[in-house]
């Protein structure tokens, strides 16, 4: 079976940044439901589609098809006393503007802690990177009504969330 429009795709890959330096590696085949459903990036599914089980292929994505540009704006630094006194750098918390709905709010990561402040950065760690994604297909199928219905794929045995 080809990759198409609301199949499951099952794959391994590794990703890697511009330089080469391994950034994630699936030892276990991931899958998403393929044409449109936000379970992989864009570009890659692009490439992808058409191909089969056993198809090897590999996408080098600029960081506006990945994780978006670096956005300076996104770095705050705020009063020490906000945080728990037991922050680290690398806790993540949530956070938005006073006024943010649910919506609107991020995750941000503390990027350095003084005795007076905490920086905490709501870009994605892999912001502003071209990175290379290499993988293989290792399985192909229809989706179900109940995985096209739902916009993901499901695991054995049914829906699990």
């Amino acid at each position: 079976m080809k990759i198409a429009k609301d199949t499951v795709v099952s794959l391994r890959y590794e990703l890697s940044d511009a330089n080469g330096a391994l950034l994630e590696k699936t030892d276990d085949p991931i899958s998403y439901l393929h044409g449109g459903y936000d379970g992989i990036f864009p570009t890659v599914e692009e490439v992808l589609h058409g191909k089969d089980v056993g198809s090897k292929f590999e996408v080098t994505m600029e960081p506006d098809e990945a994780f978006g540009d670096y956005d300076h704006e996104l770095v705050r630094v705020e009063p020490r006393n906000l945080f728990p006194e037991n922050i680290q750098i690398g806790m993540q918390f949530e956070g938005g503007a006073e006024d943010a709905d649910d919506e609107d709010y991020m995750l941000f990561t503390v990027v350095d802690v003084t005795d007076d402040e905490v920086t905490v950065d709501g870009n994605h760690p892999l912001a502003g990177k071209t990175l290379n994604f290499v993988g293989v297909v290792t399985g192909v199928r229809a989706a179900t009504a109940e995985e096209l219905e739902h916009g993901h794929t499901h695991g054995e045995g049914g829906h699990h969330h």
